[in-house]
């Protein structure tokens, strides 16, 4: 018994079939990955060499390149800045003021910032910095 079989060889490439499968696992990645947006406020901070991490309760005091201020995510002004620091040193007195400002704020703003925050009591000043590989 010989069978005979009518079909012939393919020789051309089908690319359909392929696309299908790098579309489907594109797909997949695309699901099954998950995209960290972290929320915050967007400050360029400085370089520095000598950075390090202290432990501890902190306030964090936020100053944009447009000047505007969030004490610890929440936006005030100027004059409502010294009641907010006073109202979150009433029970800690000894917290650390960790002041996260953007590297192209001006002098004059930081200094006005800073001293408006020791009005208000804070004795421990931080800024918080990038560490420069």
């Amino acid at each position: 018994m010989d069978f005979q079989t009518n079909r012939k060889k393919i020789l051309t490439f089908s690319a359909i079939s392929l696309t299908d499968i790098v579309l489907l696992l594109l797909i997949f990645f695309l699901l099954s990955s998950s995209f960290i947006i972290q929320p915050g406020i967007k400050v360029k901070l400085p370089k520095a060499v000598s950075g390090q991490v202290e432990p501890g309760d902190r306030i964090i005091l936020t100053i944009t390149s447009a000047g505007s201020i969030f004490l610890n995510g929440e936006q005030l002004n100027l004059e409502e800045l010294g009641a907010g620091l006073r109202q979150s040193l009433a029970n800690h007195p000894e917290k650390l003021v960790v002041i996260k400002a953007d590297r192209r704020l001006s002098l004059e703003k930081l200094v006005e910032v800073v001293d408006i925050a020791k009005l208000a009591g804070t004795e421990k000043f931080m800024i918080a910095t990038i560490p420069e590989l």
